[in-house]
C-alpha cells in the first residue's frame, strides 16, 4: 500500500461521490434512509462525512440512482478500502478522533499551507521541541503518554521524506522563533533543524517579523490541505486546546488561501527567513 494512502481520504472522496449520484438521481435523503431501511440521519452522517458506510450499503445505493457496471464497482471498493485502518489508529490511546481525522488527511494531502504564531509547526518540529510542547498543555499526560504523542509527531514528518512527499509551505510568526520552548539548547537544536529541512525543494520557511505589525492572521494558526485529486476538495483546519474545526465551503477555503497569500507577501522570503534564523541562533 502507498506510503501516502489515506482511508480517511478515500472516505471522504467516496461520500462526496454517492451525494452526487443522490442528487443527479433526482433521490431525497429520506428516500434512500427508506430503502436501506436507516434512519434519516445515517445518511446525512455519511454524506457529511462523518460516518462509515458498508460496501453492501454502497451497492444498494447504487442500485437506487441506477449507477451499474464499472462505475458502481468502482465505488463498493472505495468503500472497501475506506474500511482500512490507517498507521494512526495504533495511536488512539493518545489521538482524539478530532485530531486523528487532521493526521488522516494529511497522510494523503499534496499540499500543506500553515501559518502558526506561537510554536513551530508540527511537521518541522524536533523530538526534543515536540516533548516540551505536547508537555506544557492544559490536558493532564502522563510521560507514556507525552512520549506516544511525540512519536505520533514523529512518524507523520516521514511523509516529508516519502517518495511522494507533502509540499509543505510554511509561515512562522517571530515570536514562534523567539520562544525558548524546551530551554536555549533544545530552541537552538529546534532552528538548526528549521534551516536544515527547508533546504528540500518540496519545504519552504518565511517568518513574519514582529516589525510588521498588524496582519490578517492575528486570531490564530490555521493549516490549508490540497489534494492530488481533483475530486478531493481543500479543507481548512483550525486547531484549538479542546478540538479542532474544519471549514470545506468555496468561500473558506478562498478566504484563508487569500489570507495566507498576503502573509506570504509580508513575511521574510525563504532567503531572508534563513539569514534571520540564522541570527537568532547566534543569540541563543
Amino acid at each position: 500500500m502507498a506510503a501516502d494512502y489515506s482511508p480517511t481520504v478515500r472516505r471522504r472522496r467516496l461520500d462526496s461521490e454517492l451525494r452526487r449520484h443522490r442528487e443527479k438521481a433526482g433521490k431525497k435523503i429520506g428516500e434512500v434512509a427508506e430503502y436501506l431501511g436507516c434512519r434519516h440521519s445515517k445518511i446525512s452522517r455519511i454524506e457529511n462525512g462523518h460516518g462509515s458506510i458498508s460496501p453492501g450499503d454502497v451497492r444498494l445505493m447504487l442500485d437506487l440512482y441506477g449507477v451499474q457496471g464499472v462505475e458502481a464497482d468502482r465505488l463498493v471498493q472505495a468503500a472497501r478500502e475506506s474500511r482500512v485502518r490507517g498507521w494512526w489508529h495504533s495511536y488512539g490511546d493518545v489521538l482524539p478522533g478530532w485530531l486523528a481525522t487532521y493526521v488522516g488527511l494529511e497522510a494523503e494531502a499534496a499540499t500543506s499551507r500553515t501559518y502558526e504564531g506561537e510554536v513551530i509547526t508540527g511537521l518541522l518540529q524536533t523530538k526534543e521541541y515536540a516533548r516540551a510542547v505536547t508537555a506544557a498543555t492544559v490536558v493532564p499526560r502522563t510521560e507514556d503518554q507525552v512520549d506516544r504523542q511525540v512519536m505520533l509527531r514523529m512518524k507523520r514528518q516521514e511523509r516529508l521524506h516519502s517518495s511522494r512527499p507533502i509540499s509543505l509551505w510554511a509561515v512562522h510568526s517571530e515570536a514562534a522563533l523567539r520562544r525558548p520552548v524546551g530551554g536555549r539548547p533544545v530552541m537552538r537544536d529546534q532552528l538548526t533543524h528549521l534551516l536544515e529541512i527547508s533546504e528540500l525543494p518540496h519545504v519552504n520557511v518565511q517568518v513574519l517579523p514582529i516589525a510588521a505589525g498588524e496582519h490578517p492572521a492575528m486570531v490564530g494558526p490555521f493549516t490549508v490541505l490540497e489534494f492530488h485529486e481533483e475530486s478531493d476538495p481543500d479543507v481548512v483546519y483550525v486547531e484549538t486546546p479542546v478540538g479542532g474545526l474544519y471549514m470545506e465551503r468555496e468561500s473558506e477555503i478562498a478566504g484563508y488561501t487569500c489570507v495566507f497569500g498576503r502573509l506570504r507577501e509580508m513575511a521574510l522570503s525563504p532567503e531572508q527567513t534563513t539569514s534571520f534564523v540564522g541570527k537568532i541562533i547566534k543569540e541563543l
